[in-house]
């Protein structure tokens, strides 16, 4: 997060974690961020990547090879006494070694995989990003928006013995009103939908968010804070015993347990739920077949985290992780010699983001978050990722293959238009070069059309069951 004063610039799609806020617009057409996500994708078509870099130093070097090969074959045709064949020999040397093929090699395999990878709903910002995903290790997935929906529910309500559940989910949805985070709508909405709460007309002043904490503010003359364990530690609070035995039944299945706190007491919790992708499982099942591995982080706590590792069958968990310490699990994984690709979608994922490997965004998620992203998901499903890796791996077939047939026609190709075979009577007409020389680049151009065949749809790639379209239940995010 990043602090903003009355007068600083926002930037549009900026979400704001700590208060609510008044804007003016000041941009609109060319200087929208709509405008600089079209100059961000230009300027991605605009660059070269390794293995480009690489072809345009062979065609180069093919150019002085062609050039040197011709002089040669001139003055060798000319000392054995036919400068007429020398004129012949050194012209079709330099048709037949044209460096069309090897300067199409590339070119066509990044134009033809870029415009799969958008008709799959992957957006391309960097194309060494889409190389390295082939020789991906571990895909850590941010769980929140990513794995699950998003979309948080209330599903319980405890309260202390001198405070009913109605005041206190009155109290925690006037505490959370200011807030963004979808934990807190979900608040808001339950106190709405219950009976007594929604009869309480209560109003917060002094609102702040501590983000992976929680929130604080004061409402009725009392300070109320709302938040998960992190808060806890952090005042040194312990959940009651009258209160902790529901609470650990909750964590135990998967939700997310916030506590509510007034004036240093805890008086509730409230059981807040996220469906898991019915996608999800598919996605760690197909990446795991593949022999990536797959880890998660997440601010829940460590039972909560633990009981949707499960369910996924996850590899790894990383839990109760505040968001500034994402990027340092990231350099965790990197420093055990693993290649890491992060998925995420928020402002707290971009540190993770731009540290990773392969940072991938979803599509949903922040603008924060896409800026950070070497790839944005079109979509919210988790397998895409899966069509990344597919598209990597087929990119990078093309290339070698292409590369190695436009290396290996030229290495047979001039020595033959040299007149190496003369003595046995084999001699190449430039036309015969001309048409070879066509025909190679014809070649290169029909083999990396062939990627327009390959399936990059998540949807096959990794299929769900009947099972997975009921959605099961984890926890919600309890970090802010």
């Amino acid at each position: 997060p990043v602090l903003r004063q009355s007068g600083d610039k926002v930037v549009a799609g900026t979400v704001a974690t700590d208060n609510t806020v008044r804007v003016r617009v000041e941009a609109t057409g060319g200087d929208t961020a709509l405008a600089g996500i079209q100059r961000m994708v230009a300027d991605a078509q605009a660059s070269s990547s390794r293995a480009q870099a690489l072809a345009d130093r062979a065609a180069a070097f093919l150019f002085w090879f062609a050039l040197i090969v011709a002089l040669i074959t001139a003055v060798v045709w000319t000392v054995l006494g036919s400068p007429d064949d020398a004129v012949v020999r050194a012209v079709t040397v330099l048709i037949i070694a044209c460096p069309h093929a090897l300067g199409l090699a590339i070119p066509l395999v990044i134009a033809i995989s870029s415009e799969r990878a958008a008709k799959s709903g992957v957006l391309i910002k960097d194309r060494l990003a889409l190389e390295r995903m082939r020789t991906i290790d571990v895909v850590l997935f941010d769980k929140t928006g990513t794995l699950t929906e998003g979309a948080h529910a209330v599903t319980g309500v405890v309260a202390a013995d001198a405070v009913t559940e109605g005041e206190l989910l009155a109290l925690a949805a006037a505490a959370e009103a200011d807030s963004e985070h979808p934990v807190a709508r979900a608040i808001v909405a339950a106190a709405a939908a219950h009976p007594e709460a929604s009869q309480r007309q209560l109003r917060a002043t002094g609102f702040t968010a501590a983000s992976g904490r929680g929130i604080r503010a004061t409402v009725d003359g009392a300070e109320i804070l709302v938040g998960g364990p992190n808060m806890l530690r952090e005042f040194n609070l312990t959940t009651p015993g009258e209160l902790a035995d529901i609470t650990g039944s909750w964590a135990q299945r998967g939700a997310g347990v916030l506590h509510v706190v007034r004036d240093g007491e805890i008086i509730g919790a409230v059981a807040v739920e996220d469906k898991i992708r019915p996608e999800s499982r598919a996605a760690v099942r197909a990446l795991q077949a593949r022999g990536v591995k797959v880890a998660m982080i997440t601010g829940d706590a460590t039972q909560v985290a633990q009981a949707v590792g499960k369910d996924l069958g996850i590899d790894e968990v990383f839990a109760e992780v505040l968001p500034q310490d994402k990027d340092t699990k990231v350099t965790q994984l990197q420093e055990r010699g693993l290649s890491v690709a992060m998925v995420g979608d928020g402002v707290n994922d971009a540190p993770a983001l731009a540290r990773a490997e392969v940072g991938i965004a979803i599509g949903a998620g922040t603008d924060v978050a896409m800026e950070s992203a070497g790839v944005v998901l079109a979509s919210d499903d988790p397998r895409a990722v899966l069509s990344m890796i597919e598209l990597s791996h087929a990119s990078y077939r093309k290339m070698v293959q292409n590369l190695v047939w436009a290396t290996g026609y030229n290495i047979v190709a001039v020595p033959l238009a040299a007149g190496v075979l003369a003595p046995i009577g084999v001699l190449l007409p430039p036309a015969a070069a001309a048409i070879l020389m066509s025909l190679s680049t014809i070649i290169v151009a029909l083999n990396a059309q062939l990627l327009r065949r390959i399936d990059l749809d998540p949807a096959h790639l990794a299929p769900t069951d009947g099972k997975e379209e009921k959605a099961a239940v984890s926890s919600a995010a309890t970090v802010r």
